[in-house]
């Protein structure tokens, strides 16, 4: 009888498995530091386990950042209304901070992690990862998700 359990038991185990190997492909794709991160198919958009959206749209051919080195980037930042608030771009001056050190929002320091130097990406950072409910007077309302363009030039 117990062998007979056994045999029924792996037969079982066998059919799942096979079953599993037949089932739709996984939207979700693991990157960087194991986090797990779901693709939208239609527009590329990536959202991470803390809410942070991006879409790459060139990918760089350099190295990616690691914590604590001097990242040098340009950006354009929107509100999600369009209308811009700032832009290194404009100014014509590159921007430079320690990368992972808490220097600037929660969402740059994600987004701008796992790319690599020569990348341009649009982040979408809801607002706890941006000022949350802190308000810029007259720049950025409380709460707002903030859209930036970041092109990661390269790493000091």
């Amino acid at each position: 009888m117990m062998h007979f359990i056994s045999k029924t038991l792996f037969c079982i185990g066998v059919m799942c498995m096979a079953i599993s190997s037949y089932a739709a492909p996984s939207q979700s794709k693991n990157i960087n530091q194991g986090a797990t991160q779901k693709m939208t198919e239609k527009d590329n958009t990536i959202t991470t386990p803390s809410g942070l959206k991006y879409v790459d749209i060139q990918e760089g051919t350099g190295p990616i950042p690691v914590a604590g080195k001097t990242v040098v980037v340009h950006y354009t930042g929107t509100l999600e209304n369009g209308t811009k608030f700032d832009s290194s771009v404009d100014r014509g001056d590159p921007f430079r901070f320690p990368i992972g050190k808490g220097v600037v929002i929660k969402g740059w320091d994600e987004g701008v992690m796992s790319m690599k130097v020569g990348g341009k990406r649009k982040l979408i950072i809801p607002a706890d990862l941006g000022y949350g409910s802190r308000a810029i007077p007259g720049v950025i309302p409380a709460n707002s998700t903030l859209l930036f363009d970041v092109e990661l030039i390269s790493i000091e």
